[in-house]
């Protein structure tokens, strides 16, 4: 039950709008609808993606928008693929091998391609009074705001004084963003909306600002009253932007791919709206007013579904920082993590990893969608596991495993690249039985047995036959021949790692629940590994990170860095394949003491939170959430900064949402709520939905 007699949602959402008042690169601000985003910097628009591209870059980019470069020499995937003897088996693993000429050309090839697009820069170009261009230090006076509850950017700024207005919205449901100008210097023609196309630049960041190479792509301009039609090729893929206005004013090309609107009214507003579609659209798609319609309906109707959590009663300073975390967290993966594909680890912004999804991320983008009483955001990438269920087949069955081994680092069409930590993880595998118990939870019917029990029990076979038996131990232990979720361990020589153990052992067992609610027996398989599973490693009390691994917690091992995945075993999940909460509790402890936190993730702070809260230390939980790391830093924006590569890492927002719900309603084992705060933190929350 919640703890509040109703929380004033939109006072809680609206006292952490964004707000910007000068030109920094780590501040840009984003509008979006879960399929689309289009991120802005200080002007309201992508005028100064110079300014902007080592920080959180202006990006513009959808769910549907990628490409690939010819493949000129026929490069094959297989020519990635290596052997492995592991455990007297021979496994194929799409890896990264070190041999030159055709194989080292596959790799790059498939891990470069299919690739997410950015799909246009729309930038404001200002005239000063001398008739040159406008600078970023030429935006001064700047005052600029994101409200949340309507998704609306209001940037206010002046250029030699003269007043500029730009108000920025996302159509929520369509692919498209619309501006309103506002300014004086509209009365003399000093103000033109500029189009520019970038060309992907293969590497493992895009930013978007890669102008060059014009003979590779093109941009054709059609013209008809009040809009413009461009469309766009890159070798077999195309797209279109419908541009259209409503005073007058003229589009026309300028460069190759450099487009200039220019309104001519002689009046001091002006409005415009860009579309992008994959296919050739009919009709106009929509203007500035519906599109802010669509958006103030919308979000208003997202932040009034679902929990909501009020830290309004908490006279401890760091509660504001928590929730501003909490409410900016929302809108971020709202925004770039709630379309029908598993979404990048940056989201809809820039390119990482080449725009690939990253599927043992899934459960920290999609799983709070669900605890935050919104599971049908969850459900709806959920059902890409069925589009790539048949790729995820070919690899079990290449492997000589049963059933579907899910994919790692993967893209729309669920085609596996080439990686030599990827291929080796398993940790993601779990999570598809997670996600569908949690919709089970949300329907409890036949309706949601019937939709995902094939799927389920088929990622189940697998779980069950990539254990290996050990005759001295009589056990089954999982490796060796994989890498943890702390990505710091051999692939061949490691074993039987805490986290995943735990995993294996809960999933399985779900598995068998939804064969009885299925009316069938328990599946023989399943149990003998579920009986059988080797027991958690442990030495001196405390859990070791994997059973190969001794000598984890010595002082300058390897082991401190990456991922404290150890914690994850009661963190997650509950207490599974004998998980003592006493060893746990000095477990904790000594990570906390021993680790190297400046190697770290973001959302290892919400692993270690959900950890404490299961052992309910409620002011651990919220020192971890809150420890003063580098990659635990949210930016103004809300984003979760990592380094200069990552500068936005949406599983850290994803995994605070976790956490936060979590220590607000316990979890199943738990009787009472609030578990994860003091005892003196008056925490309100309604609508949240327990973990397992």
């Amino acid at each position: 039950m919640a703890t509040s007699q109703g929380i004033d949602r939109e006072a809680v959402v609206k006292r952490h709008n964004v707000k910007v008042n000068k030109v920094d690169s780590l501040s840009s601000l984003t509008v979006g609808n879960g399929n689309f985003a289009f991120t802005v910097d200080a002007t309201g628009m992508q005028s100064f993606p110079d300014a902007y591209i080592k920080g959180v870059p202006l990006g513009t980019q959808s769910v549907w928008g990628w490409h690939s470069f010819p493949n000129t020499e026929n490069l094959r995937v297989e020519e990635a693929q290596k052997v492995y003897e592991l455990e007297g088996r021979k496994i194929s693993y799409t890896v990264q091998p070190k041999e030159r000429g055709r194989v080292k050309m596959a790799v790059e090839y498939f891990r470069v391609n299919p690739h997410r697009l950015q799909l246009g820069n729309i930038g404001l170009e200002i005239r000063k009074n001398d008739g040159t261009l406008a600078t970023a230090n030429d935006i001064q006076k700047i005052s600029q705001e994101l409200n949340l509850w309507t998704g609306i950017i209001t940037s206010n700024f002046a250029v030699e004084g003269v007043p500029v207005k730009v108000t920025t919205v996302a159509h929520q449901q369509h692919d498209a963003v619309s501006f309103r100008i506002e300014s004086p210097l509209l009365f003399k023609n000093r103000i033109t909306v500029r189009l520019r196309f970038p060309y992907p630049n293969a590497q493992f960041k895009d930013g978007g600002d890669n102008f060059s190479k014009d003979e590779a792509h093109t941009s054709s301009l059609s013209n008809s009253t009040g809009s413009a039609l461009i469309k766009r090729t890159l070798d077999t893929t195309n797209y279109y932007v419908d541009v259209n206005w409503t005073s007058s004013a003229t589009m026309k090309r300028e460069g190759a791919h450099y487009f200039k609107l220019q309104p001519t009214s002689g009046k001091g507003l002006f409005e415009c709206s860009f579309s992008f579609t994959e296919k050739k659209p009919v009709t106009t798609i929509t203007n500035f007013a519906k599109t802010k319609q669509s958006s103030e309906l919308s979000w208003k109707k997202f932040w009034l579904s679902g929990g909501a959590v009020d830290f309004s009663q908490v006279k401890e300073t760091r509660a504001f920082e928590l929730e501003r975390r909490v409410v900016l967290s929302q809108y971020l993966t709202k925004v770039q993590c709630s379309a029908a594909y598993p979404p990048q680890e940056t989201g809809l912004t820039y390119n990482s990893w080449y725009g690939k999804p990253h599927l043992e991320m899934h459960w920290w983008h999609a799983v709070h969608f669900a605890q935050w009483g919104r599971p049908e955001l969850m459900e709806k990438s959920l059902d890409w596991y069925f589009k790539v269920a048949e790729k995820a087949k070919l690899i079990a069955k290449r492997q000589g495993f049963e059933g579907l081994r899910w994919q790692k680092m993967t893209d729309n069409n669920g085609d596996e690249a080439p990686s030599s930590v990827g291929a080796f993880l398993i940790w993601q595998q779990p999570h598809f039985i997670y996600m569908a118990e949690l919709l089970y939870r949300h329907d409890p019917t036949s309706k949601t047995l019937n939709k995902y029990k094939e799927l389920l029990f088929a990622t189940a076979d697998f779980m069950a036959s990539f254990p290996s038996y050990n005759q001295q131990t009589k056990k089954y232990n999982l490796g060796k021949g994989l890498i943890p979720a702390q990505e710091c361990f051999d692939a061949v020589s490691t074993f039987n790692p805490t986290y995943e153990l735990s995993y294996w052992s809960w999933a399985l067992e779900v598995a068998q629940q939804w064969r009885v609610r299925s009316g069938l027996p328990r599946e023989k398989k399943w149990d003998e590994i579920i009986n059988n599973l080797a027991p958690l490693p442990q030495l001196n009390g405390v859990y070791l990170a994997a059973g190969n691994t001794p000598d984890c917690y010595d002082k300058g091992s390897k082991y401190l860095t990456d991922h404290p995945a150890v914690l994850g075993a009661y963190s997650t999940i509950p207490a599974a394949n004998g998980l003592d909460t006493v060893v746990m509790k000095k477990t904790y402890f000594t990570v906390l003491e021993k680790w190297d936190w400046n190697e770290t993730w973001g959302w290892d702070y919400p692993l270690m939170a959900m950890t404490a809260a299961r052992l309910h230390m409620g002011e651990e939980a919220v020192n971890a959430l809150l420890m003063p790391v580098r990659t635990n830093t949210y930016l103004v924006n809300g984003h979760n900064f990592q380094d200069d590569r990552l500068t936005i890492y949406l599983p850290g927002n994803g995994g605070v949402l976790n956490a936060v719900a979590l220590m607000c309603t316990g979890a199943d084992a738990d009787k009472g709520i609030n578990i994860g705060f003091p005892r003196t933190w008056n925490v309100k929350w309604e609508g949240l939905k327990k973990m397992f």
